[in-house]
């Protein structure tokens, strides 16, 4: 947790902020003072539900809002990259909802701006600051697993088809992989690096939109990452690395707050770690921004902005082998 308070305000009122709004509760040293809305009715609802002071009829309002310390970006996806630009030329820290932007160049634009500022900036990669998730690295820290030969993940969530639900609009970047398939990217990313070879392959579904996408992703070293995201089917979501010396299997949806096992050669468990949590896990997040905010960094060095515009060149080279375009882009380019 962070050393000072942190004011926080949260720009948009959908579902997700609702639960960064329940999880920042958790945090003793954060207090929300704001939220901003498209309307000065939604606002007041999403103030009064969690007794905000502070609410603006607009996005502009609220980064100005001299009571702010640090902003949350929640909107649909093709907003973030405009709110983050003006939360950062109000001189605000700034955790972005993931996928962090529609592309690639909209992300350098963003951090550009921010170094540019010497403003903070993050990702908001919830599942990159859960306890089990910050004992995994430690683990592939000290080598325990070995060499890494390969890992696997998926995230597979199902949808009734609606044309008019934010996964299935094309004008809102809908589709699996920007909304359900950063999750094993990232993770991917964080076990093993940018990877040097990706092969995609995808289904199309009944709006344009991906339905349906598998990545396989090579590494300089030689290890493999294979990764499957869908919006037609309910997944357990499982995620497993596979070591020369060892894998590590984490429990139940491996994004969401659990528990993690590590396996040797002859089928013992050598640990087993269940740490105890609450709410959504949402306030690890907010807590890493306070605490860099506190500290003075500019970015996080757990989810540094560089390994967020890799993962981002990532997904355009998904995006540009599977025909993955959006309104208004006119193709998706090789990074």
């Amino acid at each position: 947790m962070s050393t000072a308070r942190t004011r926080w305000g949260i720009l948009a009122t959908g579902g997700i902020a609702h639960s960064f709004a329940e999880d920042l509760a958790l945090i003793p040293d954060a207090e929300l003072v704001a939220v901003g809305s498209r309307s000065q009715a939604s606002a007041d609802a999403f103030g009064d539900e969690f007794d905000v002071a502070h609410r603006h009829p607009s996005y502009a309002a609220l980064v100005t809002d001299p009571d702010v310390d640090a902003v949350y970006v929640s909107p649909p996806h093709p907003g973030h990259h405009a709110a983050t630009l003006a939360a950062i030329a109000a001189g605000k820290a700034v955790l972005v909802e993931k996928p962090f932007a529609m592309n690639l160049a909209e992300s350098r634009e963003m951090v550009d701006a921010a170094r540019a500022a010497e403003t903070l900036l993050m990702e908001a990669m919830w599942t990159r600051f859960l306890p089990h998730m910050v004992r995994v690295r430690e683990i592939l820290a000290a080598g325990t697993l070995g060499e890494i030969v390969y890992l696997t993940a998926e995230h597979g969530q199902w949808f009734p088809k609606d044309e008019t639900h934010r996964l299935f609009a094309p004008d809102l970047g809908g589709g699996a992989l920007l909304d359900l398939g950063i999750y094993p990217l990232s993770f991917a990313s964080m076990v093993l690096g940018t990877p040097s070879e990706v092969t995609a392959l995808s289904t199309a579904a009944f709006t344009g939109v991906d339905a349906t996408t598998s990545m396989i992703l090579r590494y300089e070293t030689g290890a493999h990452a294979v990764l499957t995201t869908t919006l037609a089917a309910r997944s357990n979501n499982p995620a497993v690395i596979y070591g020369s010396q060892g894998r590590l299997e984490i429990d139940g949806w491996f994004y969401t707050p659990g528990g993690i096992r590590v396996i040797g050669h002859d089928g013992t468990e050598l640990e087993r770690f269940d740490p105890p949590w609450e709410g959504r896990g949402m306030q690890y997040e907010a807590a890493e921004l306070g605490r860099c905010l506190a500290a003075g960094l500019l970015e996080s060095p757990a989810l540094p902005l560089d390994e967020t515009l890799s993962i981002m060149a990532t997904m355009d080279e998904i995006r540009r082998q599977i025909g993955l375009i959006y309104p208004g882009e006119v193709a998706t380019t090789t990074p």
